[in-house]
């Protein structure tokens, strides 16, 4: 599993559980269609981050590198639906820092190592 991490904050005059409802929609959608595994949205507690964090921070699963490929293939050619769903939640976002992380040791180092 390859994890595609999203730090977000929201515009100022946002509001929060309209962005979680409109993020659920488009999401779900991805999920249900078989181009992303999972995700969940967390949200800051206690203002409790430094400067760099965001107030959400979204997390969504893949199964490997060619499924998120995929996903930003489908993303690029999608239909009205799709393309709705995205500008609805994405109307919410002031800006968004990324980052992708993988297990590790990951499956192939611990194969290797074990060989050694």
């Amino acid at each position: 599993m390859t994890s595609y991490l999203c730090l977000i904050d929201l515009k100022s005059d946002a509001r929060a559980l309209a962005f979680a409802a409109a993020l659920d929609a488009w999401l779900t959608l991805l999920r249900d269609d078989g181009r992303i595994q999972e995700w969940r949205l967390m949200r800051r507690k206690l203002n409790l981050a430094g400067d760099d964090f965001g107030d959400f921070l979204l997390e969504i699963t893949v199964q490997d590198m060619a499924q998120l490929d995929a996903a930003f293939r489908y993303l690029g050619r999608a239909d009205d639906d799709s393309r709705q769903r995205y500008d609805r939640m994405n109307q919410h976002i002031a800006r968004v820092r990324y980052a992708l992380y993988r297990p590790f040791p990951d499956p192939e180092r611990v194969e290797r190592l074990t060989l050694v």
